[in-house]
């Protein structure tokens, strides 16, 4: 069986805006989804999927307190909500613009979230020039509260040498950061620095300890790198079956490469019963999204199959293929 190299969420902040803009950056096997053509976004390169994807209130997206806070409550609050408003109504210039002065004047009222979406606005150039000095700055204010998902943005900002020179101790830390503080993106992220021996020496039991915790929070690449590690044995024993049900999961949500492996597995009968009709649907549908790295596996497939079943796991693997839950979450994220 061949195998796929792990996945790294490069992007995988939530920038509290634009859920349709989502880019979906997850390392090897994702290329961006792209704004509407009237929007200029010159930096799109260092904004992340997750970034652009999870505008979530941050009672809802932030892991960090024990308890929701009452989001009504905080000073600037509502001019966040504003800017959020803005930003999923048509996509001008001038909306952006408008919705960049909204969350100005929430971040300067010290709204952590506010903060974080101005940072994302002002890294992509979206209503306001593209600045990366600024985007940092208000990034390390939001940090300075304890805010997740700005040590996440931080984190990828260090990764990408968006703005800073790279810096893999420094990404490292402020992973570490998101991490502690229940950042689901920020636990990946930390688990692949561990994984590959990027600003910290290479530790993969550490690797899987924090791709579990992203794992058994719902994160497609999470649960695909943990199923990887459990298949080669490293940081964890060997264990097909295992590995077999961390691939399901992520190929459940439509992580291509943890189709093509499932796929593989049902194959030859490794971690689960030889399967060749589900062989051929899951790695199909991987196809139809566009990986054909298990074309070859395909094509041996299809001499194991009658003419029904044929048909039938090619229709199957259509409906996979236009499964909702296609991008796993990752990326700088705009924060309710």
């Amino acid at each position: 069986m061949f195998s796929i190299a792990r996945n790294f969420l490069w992007f995988a902040s939530r920038l509290t805006f634009f859920t349709a803009f989502a880019f979906s950056m997850l390392a090897l096997l994702s290329a961006p989804l792209h704004a509407q053509d009237n929007v200029n976004h010159p930096n799109t390169g260092c904004v992340s999927a997750e970034m652009v994807r999870a505008l979530v209130r941050e009672g809802n997206s932030v892991r960090v307190g024990p308890a929701k806070q009452l989001v009504s409550q905080k000073a600037g609050s509502h001019e966040n909500e504003k800017g959020i408003v803005l930003t999923r109504t048509q996509d001008t210039a001038r909306t952006l613009q408008e919705a960049h002065n909204w969350f100005e004047k929430g971040a300067r009222k010290g709204y952590a979230p506010a903060q974080v979406n101005l940072a994302v606005l002002s890294l992509a150039g979206w209503g306001t020039p593209a600045n990366a000095g600024t985007a940092l700055y208000w990034l390390r204010e939001a940090a300075r509260q304890g805010y997740a998902l700005a040590y996440f943005d931080l984190g990828i900002l260090y990764l990408n040498a968006c703005g800073v020179r790279q810096d893999y101790h420094e990404a490292f830390g402020q992973f570490e950061q998101g991490a502690n503080a229940g950042d689901s993106a920020a636990q990946m992220n930390l688990g692949y620095l561990y994984d590959q021996g990027l600003g910290v020496e290479r530790d993969r039991e550490q690797a899987a300890v924090w791709y579990r915790k992203a794992a058994e929070a719902g994160l497609a690449p999470a649960q695909y790198n943990l199923a990887d590690l459990y298949v080669r044995g490293q940081g964890v024993p060997f264990d097909e079956n295992t590995a077999f049900a961390w691939f399901q999961k992520a190929a459940q949500q439509g992580h291509s490469g943890a189709r093509i492996m499932l796929g593989s597995m049902y194959a030859e009968g490794r971690g689960t019963e030889k399967n060749p009709q589900s062989a051929y649907e899951w790695i199909s549908a991987a196809a139809l999204q566009g990986d054909n790295r298990g074309s070859a596996t395909l094509l041996a497939l299809e001499h194991q199959l009658t003419p029904e079943q044929l048909s039938q796991s090619k229709m199957r693997a259509q409906l996979l293929a236009r499964s909702p839950n296609r991008a796993s979450p990752s990326e700088l994220a705009l924060a309710h």
